[in-house]
């Protein structure tokens, strides 16, 4: 069932509180590197404010210790002040998240005003789902908006907690959880055919259930990243130095025997002499990587079979890069998937963190149908899981 939307909302003189996902990549002196994330939100933050809401917006950012000095990277100071140019409005930056600073912005908003409150994994009682702490978050708003599809798999306070402080004609997502759950429900309802999947990353263990659920689906499964060796291996293949996971390997062998022939390895490899930069790299044909050799991309051959495939899909997710793209000699077999898809007339969706970045990288990441800000939520969606922060939003 479709959940409520912020279109469903009474909007007109409330203070809503926003959960967005505002975790993002920063520098060193932590400036804020890709403003997709942010970008993203816009679409709920500016109908909120058109229709005469003051917003209140709760994000966390990084992985904070406790340590108030080793978390000062992770105060969104940065992100608001980005914020502020992408919106062009100012926003007020709390200096803390249910405390003093809070309470006091919070009650001088008018419409038209933008709080963004300090990270909310400051306070012990977010990851804990604590319903005191919750209290404290929902009472500095009067209505609640999820729009933190990546952050939908957590049962944290800001996600479960808060929202039920709310009465049911007061909580729903927003626009771009709508959209991520419309694209999930294609994908897992009714794909236009056929439907392929390009998998990729370095663990298999990462991506049982997701293969499982998907392969039903599928008319193809495009494998790359360092996943492929544990497979090889699995085969009886050898795999030289490449990154193997040895515990799995039965796993990757029942897989192998469930897929079929709907499980394609590359035919080739590109592979490194060593990790360092200045390693001698040679392509290799056929399913052996040499001893001593490392396996970092899928080949060229590879990449052209691959964009073959993709060509004639209807529909194409991907999830996980080919190689080590982020190191300039082995992004080859990422690039080519992500420009196959781009010139695709498939409906195109592209999840995870380090497939979205490769697209971004790209420059192809328009061309997509849909690149999912999720992450670790758009993969276990695919895996069938289902969340307590969007059971909590009532259905429309």
């Amino acid at each position: 069932m479709p959940k409520q939307t912020i279109r469903d909302l009474e909007l007109s003189g409330h203070r809503v509180l926003v959960r967005v996902d505002f975790n993002v990549p920063q520098t060193k002196d932590g400036a804020v590197s890709d403003d997709r994330r942010i970008r993203a939100a816009l679409p709920t933050l500016n109908y909120a404010l058109e229709h005469g809401a003051s917003l209140v917006l709760v994000s966390h950012l990084g992985r904070p210790t406790g340590d108030p000095e080793a978390d000062k990277p992770f105060r969104m100071d940065p992100v608001a002040a980005r914020l502020a140019e992408l919106i062009g409005r100012p926003v007020r930056k709390a200096n803390d998240t249910v405390g003093p600073d809070a309470q006091a912005a919070c009650a001088a908003l008018l419409p038209g005003g933008i709080v963004m409150l300090e990270n909310v994994r400051f306070n012990k009682g977010e990851k804990k789902n604590d319903p005191a702490f919750a209290k404290q978050l929902a009472v500095l708003a009067d209505t609640y908006v999820n729009d933190a599809f990546g952050t939908s798999h957590r049962d944290e306070a800001s996600m479960v907690a808060v929202p039920e402080c709310y009465g049911p004609d007061r909580r729903a997502i927003g626009f771009l959880v709508e959209k991520e759950l419309k694209i999930l429900e294609t994908l897992l309802g009714s794909p236009k055919p056929p439907m392929v999947a390009v998998m990729g990353g370095a663990k298999v263990s990462d991506k049982i259930l997701l293969i499982k659920n998907l392969l039903p689906k599928v008319e193809k499964l495009l494998i790359g990243g360092a996943m492929t060796y544990t497979f090889l291996k699995a085969q009886g293949h050898s795999t030289g130095n490449s990154r193997v996971e040895n515990d799995r390997l039965t796993e990757a062998k029942e897989l192998l025997e469930l897929a079929g022939p709907k499980l394609v390895l590359p035919p080739d490899h590109l592979v490194g002499s060593s990790l360092g930069p200045d390693a001698e790299t040679k392509v290799v044909t056929g399913p052996d990587i040499p001893e001593g050799w490392i396996g970092f991309d899928i080949g060229p051959a590879a990449a052209v079979a691959y964009g073959e495939v993709i060509k004639t899909a209807g529909t194409v997710v991907w999830n996980g890069p080919m190689g080590k793209f982020e190191d300039a000699p082995y992004r080859k077999g990422t690039e080519s998937v992500a420009h196959a898809m781009a010139a695709s007339s498939a409906v195109t969706v592209v999840g995870g963190g380090e497939t979205a970045e490769a697209v971004e990288q790209f420059g192809v990441a328009d061309k997509m149908s849909h690149v999912s800000t999720g992450g670790g939520a758009f993969l276990e969606s695919l895996e069938g899981k289902t969340f307590n922060s969007l059971k909590v939003i009532p259905d429309r």
